[in-house]
């Protein structure tokens, strides 16, 4: 169990379910992901990227998306969260870097969601820091709002959410609903 739900009781995913909305099926995401492929494949123009997933939201759509390029790529991962379980997030945790070397190297980072993006701006930042030529961020899905912070956008988005909790397809209710073939949102 998280250490932010350790002291209370976990929400069920079945009652979630039931106050919730169903925003994307798979089937549209299917298309939409294999669209994404096409699209990063002529921004690689051939060139071998480092696939690098943030785990472990993305681990669903990662390799749904890793499947629909066809230009060569090497892979890897990061683990760095704010949430651990919760539904709001506090200051960035590192479980895993990256192991790769991305001196000069086209970094393709893969995310579930850009939401106010601050993991995934620190994710993009340092691998800058570890000598990246060029990072392009691919997200299932990017909130409509204007809390995002600044200097941060997604190169390839494939859907568009409104502001509210969303789970499924990788993104979690309190660890729950990352394997759900598709995504929810929460009835306000």
């Amino acid at each position: 169990m998280s250490p932010s739900l350790s002291n209370q009781a976990v929400p069920a995913l079945a009652d979630a379910l039931l106050r919730s909305d169903v925003l994307f099926e798979r089937a549209e995401l299917d298309t939409i992901i294999a669209d994404m492929g096409r699209a990063i494949d002529v921004a690689l123009d051939g060139e071998r990227a480092v696939f690098l997933t943030v785990m472990n939201g993305a681990l669903m759509f990662g390799g749904q998306l890793a499947l629909a390029i066809r230009t060569d790529l090497e892979f890897d991962y990061v683990h760095a969260t704010r949430y651990r379980g919760a539904t709001s997030g506090k200051d960035l945790h590192w479980l895993r870097e990256p192991v790769a070397s991305l001196q000069g190297r086209t970094v393709l980072l893969v995310d579930d969601i850009l939401d106010e993006g601050h993991t995934l701006k620190a994710v993009r930042d340092d691998c800058v820091r570890r000598g990246a030529k060029r990072v392009l961020v691919a997200t299932l899905c990017c909130k409509r709002h204007d809390r995002c912070v600044e200097g941060i956008k997604s190169d390839f988005n494939g859907v568009e959410l409104p502001d509210r909790y969303v789970f499924g397809y990788g993104m979690d209710y309190y660890e729950q609903g990352r394997n759900l073939p598709a995504i929810y949102a929460l009835k306000e």
